[in-house]
């Protein structure tokens, strides 16, 4: 997993993003990446911004590790560099996605399918 998020520090960008509806929401889902982003790290975020289409009340979060500002919240999330995670912010719960997004980034329509059907379980639960 280390090589992965070492792999990612191959680009350089800075985004961080945070939705208003965040405190309104059941769940959110978050994405941290570190300062440096790689081809896969952007990919994770364009998927995730097109599967939440379909949940227009669940908000998206880029989270910047490298960030001072961000630093709380990444060490909640024990997030070093590129995670995605789902994330009640009622409750606390959360679950670790970052292997599934890796391991499908790849594949639009396998990691569309699984986000979904990961969502639809987190809310239920």
């Amino acid at each position: 997993m280390m090589l992965l998020f070492t792999a990612c520090n191959s680009e350089s960008q800075n985004t961080t993003q945070t939705s208003n509806a965040t405190s309104e929401a059941k769940i959110e889902v978050i994405q941290f990446h570190s300062e440096h982003r790689c081809m896969t790290c952007n990919k994770i975020e364009a998927l995730a911004k097109e599967t939440l289409k379909a949940y227009p009340n669940i908000p998206f979060s880029l989270v910047n590790v490298d960030d001072k500002k961000n630093e709380k919240k990444a060490e909640q999330f024990e997030a070093t560099g590129t995670a995605l995670f789902l994330y009640n912010p009622k409750t606390g719960k959360k679950k670790d996605l970052t292997d599934f997004a890796f391991m499908n980034a790849g594949n639009k329509e396998k990691f569309i399918e699984g986000l979904k059907k990961e969502i639809d379980l987190f809310l239920k639960s």
